[in-house]
């Protein structure tokens, strides 16, 4: 009779054990931890292409083969003393209430934008040289519920400061 009695509490107890390893088990998979990480691309990329001549800057923005379609916008700096006039011959960028200008096309990979033109004018006799500063900005194309395309500037994919010097 003992020894029935001590076989009955050992299957109790392993009985018992087997019901809680299932938790136990769940516990480790449900919070399981990992270290390192890896670097994704989006794969959405710009560049801008820049070529002076005669107190001009001409702009124009790429998007490289296989990026997703985006909108762009550029803008320029220069130091105080230089007014800059913004044109284009396409008609295709148009000024913003930000100081920027939009590229009114959506840019799919592979294409570029036409040429915007940012002309420095007031440039003294003497200038020897200078800096104007391009800043240009790429987003995806969201689209609204009945298909229509929109930019998101609060969601930038690219954005690029490229300087150039006029000496």
């Amino acid at each position: 009779m003992k020894k029935k009695s001590i076989f009955l509490a050992a299957a109790a107890a392993v009985l018992v054990s087997a019901s809680t390893v299932g938790s136990a088990w769940a516990y480790f998979t449900t919070y399981a931890e990992a270290a390192g990480g890896y670097t994704i691309s989006l794969g959405d990329e710009t560049q801008v292409k820049e070529e002076f001549s005669d107190w001009t800057k001409h702009v124009t923005i790429t998007s490289e083969e296989g990026s997703e379609p985006v909108y762009v916008r550029a803008k320029a700096f220069s130091g105080s003393e230089y007014k800059l006039i913004y044109s284009d011959k396409s008609g295709k960028w148009s000024p913003g209430d930000d100081g920027y200008y939009y590229y009114s096309d959506i840019l799919n990979g592979g294409e570029s934008t036409e040429e915007l033109l940012v002309k420095i004018e007031n440039i003294p006799e003497d200038a020897a040289n200078f800096d104007v500063v391009v800043v240009y900005e790429s987003t995806p194309v969201k689209y609204e519920e009945d298909g229509t395309p929109y930019a998101d500037w609060n969601g930038k994919v690219d954005s690029h400061t490229v300087e150039g010097g006029v000496q």
